[in-house]
């Protein structure tokens, strides 16, 4: 199948920055639904606060649907709405004014958010060492003026977290370990019963050690191979229940280079076919990107790792981003400093 989409006439509605516009909407005075009527600098919750807000049939009413895939997804914008909500607590004891708490407070929010991503999270997933290169030097390959998300990185690259996703999943110290598919498909009210202990997801001074990710390997769990049709919608083709397949369709759609061009642009050495492993299958062209990069991650650094073009790519797009946009931390504050670790973020 050829590639059917003119890239040059795909366009996104979303904010192309790390700005949590899937939390803030249009903010209180466009989205006003999403704040409470009495106080609309702070989100309004669900029922006791365990929950995201829900309609009368159970529908998620946030910035984004796409967050109520599953329990995990809306249990974590739960927690970013709870963050914010303290931050509007703090700023009005700092003697920040009523009409500015909300600003404040969403600021502090982002530029933590903003610089967890690049000072946390891109180390753990890249590397130290191009972690800090990207951040000393900027993007090489990926520095589009103004800030985009290119289509290597959201039809290939940053899809490597499929193949992290574990088949199993502990909620809290209450509850047994349970399938993310169907046992934590979203789109429904989440019980107290299960709200999640965020210590079992992220290490957290003096908590038992996280639950760990799979390896980075191109295997996916098959609760993702089997998606629920929740989350699919009806499909005549059996296949396309599949996520890997949705992936690779994707990147042929808009027409992605494989992963080998994208080495040698890079000045890379590509995998061997032995390395790609998919000779046996009788596939006899190039790789997919996104195929490329899971078993790069696998064969450069054993699955605990993006390798080098997918490390590449990831970290250059996502330091851009930051670098891009006018509000971040970076353009505004480089000496800034988070007043609270991660997992104390996740449990204001």
């Amino acid at each position: 199948m050829r590639s059917h989409a003119n890239t040059a006439e795909l366009h996104n509605s979303r904010s192309p920055q790390l700005n949590l516009e899937c939390l803030y909407g249009d903010g209180p005075t466009g989205h006003p639904f999403l704040y409470q009527r009495d106080d609309p600098a702070k989100f309004l919750l669900g029922i006791d606060g365990a929950d995201v807000q829900r309609n009368a049939q159970g529908i998620a009413v946030i910035g984004d649907p796409r967050n109520d895939s599953h329990m995990l997804m809306s249990q974590l914008h739960l927690a970013m709405l709870k963050a914010h909500n303290a931050f509007v607590d703090k700023a009005r004891l700092n003697g920040v004014a009523d009409d500015r708490a909300f600003d404040e407070a969403a600021r502090q929010l982002r530029w933590h958010y903003q610089w967890i991503v690049l000072n946390e999270f891109l180390p753990t997933l890249v590397g130290q060492p191009l972690a800090n290169q990207v951040l000393r030097e900027g993007p090489q390959w990926f520095h589009p003026p103004g800030g985009f998300i290119p289509l290597e990185f959201a039809d290939a690259a940053y899809r490597y977290g499929h193949s992290q996703i574990r088949h199993r999943y502990q909620l809290n110290l209450q509850t047994d370990p349970v399938p993310l598919f169907p046992d934590l498909l979203g789109f429904r009210a989440v019980s107290r019963e299960r709200t999640v202990d965020w210590t079992l997801f992220f290490d957290a001074p003096g908590a038992t050690t996280a639950q760990r990710s799979k390896k980075i390997d191109g295997k996916l769990v098959r609760a993702l191979i089997e998606l629920p049709v929740a989350v699919t919608g009806e499909c005549e083709i059996e296949d396309y229940h599949s996520l890997a397949v949705r992936d690779l369709q994707r990147g042929q759609g808009v027409g992605l280079p494989s992963g080998e061009a994208v080495a040698r642009h890079m000045g890379i050495a590509p995998l061997t076919a032995e390395q790609v492993g998919i000779s046996s299958t009788g596939w006899r062209g190039e790789t997919p990107l996104w195929y490329y990069i899971l078993r790069e991650a696998d064969a450069c650094t054993g699955g605990h790792r993006l390798g080098p073009v997918g490390g590449r790519i990831v970290t250059e797009v996502l330091v851009g981003l930051v670098d891009a946009d006018a509000t971040s931390f970076r353009r505004n504050s480089r000496d800034w400093r988070p007043q609270k670790t991660l997992t104390e973020l996740l449990a204001s």
